[in-house]
């Protein structure tokens, strides 16, 4: 956005977090684009951006991985292809075969899974597609980079031709090793190869015996390689076919470039898109690794982070083994500026570059560290003045470079801007710089702006509290241990423990005692307070914390019942509808049952069609006319209800299935009873009852009464001990 200033990201140290993205990156140039990122212009932008990175993350712990993005860049390609009459090498050509391989892999994929990945699938649709381009360049050159013999006719006659003279050469060169094989000629290697060629390995003192062309000599100059006189001619001939294939091969890479020269746009946007989806993954990576998400995001003015990380610092914390401490703060138009005091060390800065940094990362489309019910809105002008800002070329103090920025917050300030200044006011006489930094807080207040203050000015302190929209703030400190826990409180101002850290730090009790008595007893006694209040603030606010969690929980549960409420509802209706259609249905079967009946006694046509026209007529009288829409809308409906039903009943006979298997399996583990003859006794999945006439080896006769059975006793359950 362009109220956002490029001091602004250096205050907030954004450029530290794009160099921490671009080591997440896979591509050259992905790192290049990574460092260009800077907040967005437009919400839509930030909102499209936010979107496709937390669909990305989404991908990188889902079965639908989205597909490598990896590249090898095609800029000079591609300018080449610009210029008329060029020729791209090998090389070139495969890097773009392998762009659009990829590019189709990712249309395909997001197609397919476009319901998981909509943002996403909408960037690959607005790019037109393309599989000639790949398809042509794999006709011509083979997955090793070599032209295919089949590239052209012309190649493959001349190949065809090489391969030939080849053989020729060979044979030949074989007839003359076998020539000077015998005789004392050659040296023990026989023969070597020189510039391509098999050369015979002639002693230096007979290379006049050996009719050839001398190729060269060993480095001690005992060896001369000849090539024979009989394998020269081919040799000759060899030379012009691999210049004529020489010739060729260009004049196919040629005709190849300029097919793929008028689609260099579209080369350029495949390559821009692997690029984006880099930087994409990149965002997703770096949002993984800090526990980054998408807070929601809303028009009303409120800003809400829970649970705020400093992305920088919990990285960095990460890797030394230790805690990091969240910040909660909320930004709304009834709380527009808060005034953070308390001591030193106690983590204001890093609270204010937090809210900062963590906004700006937003509005440049990175995932946040907050809790996900977190809530953000954008600002159009985001002002900073953090850090000692001494400007040594114009030689101005620290005060005078910051009246200076507060000259340009004057200016630039509205009601869509947050400032955010750490120890507002400092560098010049307390009382005098307290005044003015209280006048710049006044306009910047009745402008309507949000901001962040650090400061120990009372008199800011005061006037946060005396104005309706304006909040103190303090970062908690422990009263007896004076540690920080690092807990930013809101509500009330800090304390800055000034006599009790100086005593702590070993100042004598009787100096500390002489200063307190040099300043206004009011002071003191106000510090004291507040000091106090901090602790009781501390537990109020876990209770309240604690309250409005559960009140959310509450009330999410009612609506969720609510919709359940509803939803059983419908489904009653549907069941009650489906009930009454198949009473009906039953009747309307006994009636013509009973018809049937009656023509089956006395076999009378008449009667039976009559029966059955008044039983269709009367029917029919209770029918309403339906358009055929309608009648497939309420069969449909039917259908539905029906399909649901038998779902459900489907799963309570297989719950009943499994508590039976369950009970059976429970009678079977318990401890078996020792049978007796006469002990009265029942099958285990049974429920006639008999008695034991006869036991022997495991297995038993029951008598029930009518007629008697032989089963094995672990079948049998005990009803009743023989007495």
């Amino acid at each position: 956005m362009g109220g956002i200033s490029k001091k602004t990201l250096q205050d907030l140290e954004f450029p530290t977090v794009l160099q921490q993205l671009q080591a997440r990156c896979n591509t050259e140039l992905g790192k290049t684009h990574v460092l260009d990122i800077c907040p967005l212009p437009n919400e839509d932008e930030i909102i499209r951006a936010l979107g496709q990175t937390s669909e990305y993350l989404s991908s990188l712990v889902s079965e639908n991985r989205i597909p490598n993005h990896g590249f090898d860049p095609i800029t000079g390609d591609v300018k080449l292809l610009r210029i008329e009459n060029t020729t791209l090498e090998i090389a070139g050509f495969k890097r773009i075969s392998a762009i659009c391989g990829t590019m189709a892999e990712h249309k395909k994929f997001f197609k397919k899974f476009k319901e998981y990945y909509p943002l996403l699938f909408v960037v690959t649709e607005k790019i037109e597609s393309n599989t000639e381009i790949s398809k042509q360049i794999d006709r011509i050159i083979d997955r090793f980079g070599e032209v295919r013999d089949k590239a052209s006719d012309a190649l493959f006659d001349i190949r065809r031709q090489m391969s030939h003279v080849k053989g020729k050469i060979g044979q030949s060169f074989a007839a003359a090793l076998n020539t000077y094989n015998g005789s004392d000629y050659l040296d023990d290697i026989r023969e070597s190869v020189v510039e391509n060629r098999r050369v015979l390995a002639v002693k230096a003192m007979y290379r006049k015996k050996v009719r050839g062309a001398v190729m060269g000599t060993s480095k001690t100059g005992s060896i001369v390689y000849i090539e024979p006189e009989a394998a020269l001619k081919f040799s000759r001939e060899l030379n012009n076919l691999e210049f004529d294939e020489k010739e060729e091969i260009q004049r196919i890479l040629n005709q190849l470039t300029n097919q793929i020269r008028p689609l260099r746009g579209l080369l350029s946007d495949y390559q821009d898109y692997l690029a984006h989806i880099d930087v994409t993954a990149a965002k997703a990576r770096y949002a993984h690794d800090i526990n980054g998400l998408m807070p929601k995001l809303n028009t009303k003015r409120r800003s809400y982070l829970r649970d705020a990380y400093h992305p920088l610092l919990f990285l960095s914390n990460l890797r030394k083994g230790e805690k990091t401490f969240p910040q909660t703060i909320e930004l709304h138009p009834e709380n527009r500026i808060i005034v953070i005091s308390g001591p030193n060390a106690g983590g204001k800065s890093i609270t204010l570059k937090t809210i900062g940094l963590l906004q700006v990362m937003l509005q440049s489309g990175l995932l946040i560290p907050v809790h996900e019910r977190s809530e953000v809105c954008f600002f159009k002008t985001i002002l900073t003045d953090i850090g000692d800002n001494q400007s040594i070329e114009n030689h101005l103090s620290t005060y005078s470079y910051r009246l200076k920025n507060m000259n340009q917050f004057l200016k630039r300030c509205n009601d869509k801007t947050l400032f955010l200044i750490d120890e507002f006011g400092t560098g010049s006489d307390p009382e005098l710089g307290g005044a003015l930094a209280e006048t710049f807080l006044e306009v910047f207040y009745e402008r309507g702006s949000y901001g962040v203050i650090t400061t120990h000015y009372a008199n800011l302190k005061a006037l946060a509290n005396e104005l309706p929209h304006a909040t103190n703030a303090n970062m908690l400190f422990d009263g007896k241990t004076l540690e920080p826990t690092f807990q930013l409180i809101l509500g009330q101002a800090g304390s800055s423990f000034t006599f009790e850290v100086a005593q702590k730090n070993g100042i004598p009790y009787s100096l500390i005692n002489k200063a307190k008595k040099k300043i206004k007893r009011g002071k003191v006694r106000f510090d004291a307070t507040i000091a106090k209040l901090q602790k009781e603030r501390s537990k109020m606010a876990e209770t309240s914390s604690k309250l409005k969690e559960e009140e959310a929980k509450a009330r999410e549960e009612a609506e969720r019942l609510e919709k359940l409420n509803a939803k059983i509802k419908t489904k009653l209706e549907n069941y009650q509808e489906l009930y009454d259609h198949d009473q009906r249905m039953i009747q309307l079967g006994n009636k013509v049952n009973v018809a049937a009946d009656k023509y089956f006694q006395n076999n009378k046509k008449r009667p039976l069609i009559s029966e059955l026209l008044r039983i269709v007529e009367t029917e029919n009288s209770k029918r309403k006319k339906k358009s055929a829409a309608e009648a497939k809308k309420e069969r449909d409906k039917k259908a539905q209800v029906a399909h649901e039903v038998q779902k459900e009943v489907k799963v309570i006979r297989e719950k009943k299935k499994v508590a039976k298997k369950k009970a059976i399996q429970k009678e079977k583990n318990k401890p078996r009873p020792v049978f007796n003859v006469g002990d009265r006794v029942r099958m285990l999945d049974g429920k006639a009852v008999g008695t034991i006439d006869f036991l022997e080896k495991g297995k038993a006769i029951v008598n029930y009464g009518m007629f008697t059975t032989n089963v094995s006793v672990d079948q049998l359950n005990l009803v009743e001990s023989k007495k």
